[in-house]
């Protein structure tokens, strides 16, 4: 009888686990969920925001999760044509919200089709947005409030969906390949034909610059030979001063030093040959401290003995 006591129990708790496992659901913080009865919403309880543990019947009522949490959206690159017709390439992505889940749940039950219904919106307000500005607006001028405008669009559109979109960026907008290359050859072909200007600029500074250099350069040489020539010009007159004088006060002396000059100019070791009598007029101070010729010497010597 006790062996079939404890059965009963252990059976018991068996079956009160097993409903309790099918009739108890645990909602996180990230989440909210659905209660559903054969594909409907259970009224009054269907919808569940706050977490924690919660109940709901087993077997003919089932439970669907969605994310409270901001969710982002990537979109593949989207050709538009701008309103001054050029074509430019635009990467975007929106991040949104599930703010009214039995709305969400009815209209497009998951999220995957949630990404799908709002890219496709996504990518009619771009279009329709970008479309009616031109790329300066869009790259620099504009590009904030066109991403507001385009999150405007695109939330009311999205509200009958239950979502609510929070921001729309525009990560990037550039011309095709194709055009890019062509203005970035043009942009290179710009700056050479700059830079061939900033060149000859130069140049042309440079030449002045070397033109004025050369001109101070004669300039200050003809001066400085001006002077030097004034400054040799005096000195050859006090030189000639000074040897009149030394003439005027001694004129043998003045001759012996002339002579001299002229054995030490003319005696020097090189090629060049001289033929002179040892008795000519220029050698006379080699036969007489006085310069005196010999025969006017003998007379002299015979006096003086």
């Amino acid at each position: 009888m006790k062996n079939f006591s404890g059965a009963a129990l252990l059976l018991a708790l068996a079956v009160v686990g097993f409903l309790a496992y099918h009739s108890l659901f645990v909602v996180e913080q990230t989440e909210q969920a659905l209660v559903m009865r054969f594909g409907q919403i259970v009224e009054d309880r269907g919808l569940v925001t706050q977490p924690g543990l919660h109940y709901k019947l087993p077997f003919i009522e089932n439970v669907i999760f969605l994310d409270n949490r901001i969710l982002d959206l990537e979109t593949p690159k989207t050709e538009v044509l701008a309103a001054d017709n050029q074509r430019i390439e635009v990467d975007a992505f929106v991040r949104y919200r599930i703010t009214n889940p039995v709305l969400f749940f009815q209209t497009l039950r998951t999220v995957t089709n949630a990404s799908s219904q709002l890219g496709s919106l996504l990518n009619s307000s771009v279009r329709r947005v970008l479309g009616e500005a031109n790329l300066t607006q869009i790259v620099r001028d504009d590009r904030a409030a066109l991403m507001v405008k385009i999150r405007d669009q695109v939330n009311a559109e999205g509200a009958r969906y239950g979502v609510e979109v929070i921001d729309v960026r525009i990560r990037r907008a550039d011309l095709p390949k194709e055009i890019s290359e062509k203005v970035f050859s043009r942009m290179q072909s710009e700056r050479a034909r700059e830079a061939s200007e900033y060149r000859a600029q130069g140049a042309e500074q440079a030449q002045k610059v070397r033109a004025k250099a050369d001109r101070d350069v004669v300039v200050l040489r003809a001066e400085a030979q001006r002077e030097a020539d004034q400054t040799r010009g005096e000195g050859e007159a006090e030189r000639n001063r000074i040897f009149a004088e030394a003439f005027g006060a001694d004129p043998d002396f003045f001759a012996f030093y002339r002579s001299m000059q002229a054995y030490e100019a003319s005696l020097k070791s090189g090629d060049t040959r001289m033929v002179v009598s040892p008795k000519s007029e220029f050698f006379r101070f080699f036969g007489d401290p006085y310069g005196k010729p010999a025969e006017a010497a003998k007379p002299d010597a015979e006096k003086s003995h």
